[in-house]
């Protein structure tokens, strides 16, 4: 399993590796130098010419063991100095060493000769905006029109958190050393990092075990719960699934067929009568109830395994009477679109309340809208719930958590823990590199499966009905969203092998499951 790391905690490990595996900081820079530059020539083999941008930290270090390693077979190593001032440590050493092999520096800003360019400016070094002359060199590299190798992080995108800088640096090829960083893995920092070449340079699995992050999540059939010989359908859990507002029937739809693909015993969808007979006549496995009926829902509920609550809820008070005694049942329950925006604007009545003082009273009132039912409080939530697991895109997860969608993606893994401590459940923070994150407990991995044909109505209907699924089975919500997401998108991603991602659709993703699990 590969582990993932913050900058501080691939410090820790360079530090470790020093100590316990007796490899000096400057031997440490002659390796990861050689894996780049090998990485370089594997990609490009006929460049003749190769221009780097060097910084004034480790990162130039690493650059100039690169043009060392380019004069000795005979390439043009041109590098571009950026930053002024001199290298220290094992960065001058790796200068110094540079110049014996016949490389000269320039910080003129002369034209830029390489068919290549390697882009050693910043690496993990980057704290904030970039900031002059390192946003410059950045964007001379953007505009140059040439292939692109990073060091270890492409410059302008924050290693622990993936966010990028207006002009970080869009790479074709990033070489990233010892720990395999964090923000590599998600939200834009998956965009820039292009195709990923994780160098460990020797490190011992000793060291890495002393450094415990958080985990890339892959898929593997083997962690789903084997099928008994004689296993009957009421072993395999009762799943309801809430929502289905009038127009909107296709959601839930979608989402009750993803658990059933999944290994669900049974499955009633709780919706509006007028979508009865469309969905039969698609999908004759499911029970239908009708979504009017208070009382037939609370006897639903009672008997359910576990709740899927929101794909198509809609956002009418037929709707928020639903959300409302679902929410109360105390079930495993996984709240995704239209629920996602009901609680949202509980959460934000919360906050509200809490400034003016009286929440706890307009919370035992209720409402006329929910017909009296009283509103369960955020804090409330999760511990009502048992199991809760939320699954919002970022723009939910900004209204969830009173910020902006920009502030959300900015800190991605940041923005999944602080969901998961304020609903007292798991928290999916769905985009590229789906950040699941537990409360308290830390990260509980980033999902390594997924394209960006997955953006299209419908898919987080069908990851919905996947992780609600797998709760009606039995399964730890943890363990649920383990194993849920990461199937989920290896589906996706099996389907795009073979159609291409273009028109992939959520039905795809849904038939395909079955493909992988057994």
């Amino acid at each position: 399993m590969t582990i993932l790391h913050t900058s501080a905690q691939c410090r820790q490990l360079d530090r470790l590796m020093i100590e316990q595996q007796g490899v000096s900081g400057f031997a440490l820079m002659r390796r990861a130098g050689q894996a780049a530059f090998d990485a370089l020539i594997h990609r490009w083999p006929g460049a003749g010419a190769v221009t780097i941008f060097c910084g004034k930290g480790n990162n130039a270090g690493d650059g100039y063991v690169m043009a060392g390693l380019a004069r000795q077979i005979g390439l043009d190593a041109q590098v571009l100095r950026v930053g002024g001032g001199a290298l220290k440590g094992d960065a001058a050493l790796a200068q110094s060493w540079a110049t014996d092999q016949g490389v000269t520096a320039s910080d003129k800003g002369e034209e830029i000769r390489g068919a290549v360019i390697v882009d050693a400016l910043l690496g993990t070094g980057l704290s904030g905006p970039l900031r002059p002359p390192f946003g410059e060199a950045v964007a001379r590299i953007n505009r140059a029109n040439r292939p692109v190798l990073s060091v270890d992080v492409p410059s302008g995108v924050d290693a622990d958190t993936g966010a990028a800088a207006d002009h970080a640096v869009a790479a074709d090829v990033t070489v990233s050393f010892i720990g395999a960083k964090l923000g590599l893995h998600t939200g834009q920092g998956l965009a820039q990092r292009g195709e990923l070449v994780q160098a460990g340079l020797g490190v011992s699995g000793t060291v890495l075990a002393q450094v415990p992050g958080c985990p890339l999540l892959e898929y593997s059939g083997a962690a789903l719960p084997a099928l008994a010989v004689n296993q009957h359908k009421h072993r395999q859990g009762h799943l309801l699934v809430v929502g289905g507002d009038l127009g909107m029937g296709g959601a839930p739809l979608l989402a009750a067929e993803a658990a059933l693909r999944i290994g669900t015993g049974l499955v009633t969808v709780l919706t509006r009568p007028q979508h009865h007979a469309a969905m039969l006549a698609r999908r004759p496995e499911l029970m239908l109830r009708d979504g009017g009926d208070l009382e037939s829902g609370k006897d639903l509920l009672s008997r359910a395994s576990a709740v899927v609550l929101g794909p198509g809820l809609g956002r009418e008070p037929w709707g928020e009477k639903l959300f409302q005694l679902a929410l109360q049942a105390g079930k495993p329950t996984v709240v995704d679109a239209d629920g996602l925006r009901w609680l949202a604007q509980i959460t934000n009545e919360g906050r509200d309340a809490q400034q003016g003082g009286n929440f706890a009273g307009a919370a035992a009132k209720g409402s006329p809208q929910t017909g009296g039912l009283p509103k369960v409080s955020p804090a409330a939530a999760g511990a009502a719930l048992g199991k809760l697991v939320i699954t919002p895109h970022p723009g939910e997860a900004a209204q969830l958590l009173g910020v902006g969608t920009q502030e959300v993606e900015g800190n991605r893994p940041g923005a999944a823990q602080r969901l998961a401590d304020q609903f007292a459940g798991i928290a999916v923070l769905k985009g590229a590199g789906t950040v699941c994150a537990a409360p308290g407990d830390g990260l509980l991995g980033v999902c390594a499966h997924g394209n960006p044909g997955m953006a299209t109505a419908g898919m987080g209907d069908a990851l919905a009905g996947v992780l609600g699924g797998l709760l009606a089975q039995g399964l730890e919500a943890a363990e649920a969203v383990r194993i849920g997401v990461c199937l989920h998108s290896a589906a996706a991603d099996l389907v795009a092998k073979r159609q291409g991602r273009r028109s992939l659709l959520a039905t795809d993703v849904i038939n395909a499951i079955g493909e992988l699990a057994p």
